[in-house]
C-alpha cells in the first residue's frame, strides 16, 4: 500500500486523539514531568519509560533539599534534616506499597536489582536432594538468567565440598517434605553431568509462536513441580512486553510446594499488583523504569508477611536489617527486623531515595488502578493504528489481549533491521532496539498522550517507505 494511502487513513485518526487526549482525567500529569525537546523547542516522543521513565520535575527540589542539609548540618542531618536521614527510607514504605499492592510490613527500598533477586534467593532458593529445580523463561532478562545459573552453581560447588557444609532450614510446605530432608552437605543427582542442565527448566513458547500460553506454564508446574524448589518469572518479560497471571502461577506452584517469586522490574507502576493479596513469597524492582527514580534509582522488595517473622531462614545479614532498637548498641548477635526491612543490609542512598519519593507522590495522587485504564486505553488505540498502516511486514509479537500486557508493544518488521530504528530515533521518536529485530515502545500512562501515539504511528509509516 503506497504510503499516502496509509496516511490517509490514519489522518481520520487526529481528531480521535484528540478527543481522546481531552478526555483523559490524566492529562495534566504529564506537566509534572520534563519531556524531553527537539531543536525546534517542541516535545520529542518519549517511548522508554520500560528503560528510563522521565524526570518528575520536583526531583531536583528534593534533592536539593538534602544537599543543603548535608551542607548546613553535616552528620547531623541524619536526625534533624528537614526530612531526616536516619529513618529515610520508611517515607517511601506507604506509597511504593500502594504501588505493589503489599502491606507496608512486606516492602522495603534497598540496593539495586540483581543484588536483590540474589539476596532473595540466598532466602528462598533451598534445594533439597528431591526438591532443587529452579523455573524460569527460556527468555528471561540475561541478568536474571545470569543470577540463577550463578546460585545453581553455588550449590552444586557446595555439595562437591568446595564450600562448608550447612543444611537448609526447610518449612513443609517449600521442602514439599519433613526435617529429614534437611541434607547438611547436600549433593546434586549424580547421573547429571552439569547442575544447571539438571536444575534449570525454561519455559519456552509453541514452536513458531512469541509468548506462553499460561495454560502451558501451568501445566510444566504440575508435571515438574514436585522436583521445583523455585518458580522465579518475571511480570512483564523485557523483550515480548507479554504480563503473566502471577497470580494463576502463585497458586499452582504452592499447590505443588514449591516457592514462587517474581521480577517485577517491567511490572512496578506498569501493572496494578496485588503481590498480597496474589500470596507471591517474594518479588523484587528496579525503581528506574516505570517509577521514574532517576538513572541506577534503588530498587526495592516484597517479602509477603507470612513470611515476617521466619528469622530461621538464612539470609545475608548486615546491620541496618538488625532491629532499631539495639541496632547502635554494636552488639555482636544480629536480630533481624520483622519483615521485609530484615533482609536490609547497609543504609541507603538519600539522594535515591529522595528521587523514588519525588515520583512516589505522583503515583498516589494518580492511582495505580487509573493508570492502568489508561495504559491499556493507550496501547489499544497503537494497535489499532498499527492495524491501520496496513503493512503486512508488521507484526506485534506482545499479546493483542490488554490484560496479558503492560504498556509496552514489542513490534517486528519483516526484513528491516536497526536502520529503521535510528531513521525513526532521527524522526524524534524515543524508541529502543532489542536484537535481534525488535523495537520496543512504551507509552506510559503517565505523561504519554494519546498524540503521541498518532505521530509515532504516523513517523512509522513514512519510515517503511
Amino acid at each position: 500500500m503506497h504510503s499516502k494511502t496509509r496516511f490517509q487513513a490514519m489522518t481520520d485518526q487526529i481528531e480521535t486523539a484528540s478527543e481522546m487526549d481531552a478526555e483523559d482525567s490524566l492529562r495534566s500529569f504529564r506537566d509534572l514531568f520534563a519531556v524531553p525537546v527537539g531543536g525546534d523547542g517542541n516535545e520529542l516522543i518519549y517511548f522508554t519509560g520500560n528503560s528510563l521513565g522521565l524526570m518528575p520535575k520536583k526531583t531536583p527540589e528534593y534533592i536539593a533539599q538534602d544537599l543543603r542539609d548535608w551542607e548546613k548540618l553535616g552528620v547531623e542531618g541524619h536526625l534533624h534534616a528537614k526530612n531526616p536521614w536516619l529513618p529515610y527510607h520508611e517515607f517511601v514504605t506507604e506509597p511504593m506499597a500502594r504501588v505493589v499492592g503489599a502491606l507496608p510490613i512486606e516492602v522495603v527500598a534497598m540496593n539495586s536489582l540483581t543484588v536483590n533477586l540474589h539476596l532473595m534467593m540466598v532466602s528462598f532458593y533451598r534445594p533439597t536432594r528431591e526438591r532443587y529445580k529452579i523455573i524460569i523463561e527460556k527468555g528471561a532478562f540475561p541478568s536474571d538468567q545470569y543470577a540463577i545459573e550463578s546460585q545453581i552453581r553455588f550449590h552444586a560447588h557446595n555439595a562437591e565440598g568446595v564450600t562448608t557444609n550447612y543444611s537448609w532450614p526447610l518449612s513443609e510446605r517449600s521442602a514439599g517434605g519433613d526435617a529429614e530432608n534437611q541434607t547438611p552437605g547436600y549433593s546434586w543427582p549424580l547421573e547429571e553431568k552439569s547442575p544447571t542442565a539438571a536444575t534449570l527448566i525454561e519455559l519456552m513458547p509453541r514452536p513458531g509462536e512469541s509468548t506462553l500460553h499460561t495454560e502451558d506454564i501451568l501445566e510444566t508446574i504440575e508435571r515438574e513441580g514436585d522436583h521445583v524448589a523455585l518458580i522465579l518469572l518475571g511480570g512483564v518479560n523485557y523483550y515480548t512486553g507479554q504480563a503473566f497471571d502471577m497470580k494463576a502461577i502463585t497458586e499452582a506452584g504452592h499447590k505443588k510446594g514449591c516457592v514462587v517469586g517474581f521480577d517485577c522490574a517491567h511490572a512496578a507502576g506498569n501493572l496494578e499488583l496485588k503481590l498480597h493479596d496474589w500470596d507471591v513469597d517474594f518479588a523484587a524492582w528496579c525503581s528506574y523504569k516505570y517509577l521514574n527514580a532517576g538513572p541506577g534509582g534503588i530498587a526495592g522488595i516484597f517479602v509477603h508477611e507470612r513470611h515476617a517473622r521466619s528469622f530461621d531462614l538464612p539470609r545475608f545479614a548486615g546491620w541496618w536489617g538488625h532491629e532499631k532498637e539495639t541496632r547502635f548498641l554494636m552488639g555482636p548477635e544480629f536480630k533481624p527486623l520483622a519483615g521485609a526491612e530484615g533482609w536490609q543490609i547497609s543504609n541507603p542512598p538519600i539522594f535515591q531515595l529522595a528521587a523514588l519519593r519525588a515520583s512516589l507522590e505522583i503515583f498516589d495522587q494518580a492511582g495505580t488502578s487509573n493508570l492502568r485504564a489508561k495504559s491499556e486505553k493507550l496501547t489499544g488505540y497503537l494497535q489499532f493504528l498499527l492495524d491501520q498502516i496496513g503493512d503486512d511486514r508488521i507484526s506485534v509479537i506482545t499479546p493483542r489481549e490488554p490484560s496479558h500486557r503492560g504498556c509496552q508493544l514489542s513490534i517486528r518488521v519483516k526484513n528491516a533491521d536497526k536502520s529503521l530504528f535510528e531513521k525513526i530515533a532521527t524522526r524524534g521518536v524515543f524508541a529502543d532496539w532489542r536484537e535481534p529485530d525488535v523495537i520496543r515502545v512504551a507509552p506510559a500512562p503517565m505523561y504519554n498522550s494519546f498524540d503521541d501515539v498518532y505521530r509515532f504511528t504516523e513517523i512509522l509509516a513514512d519510515c517503511l517507505e
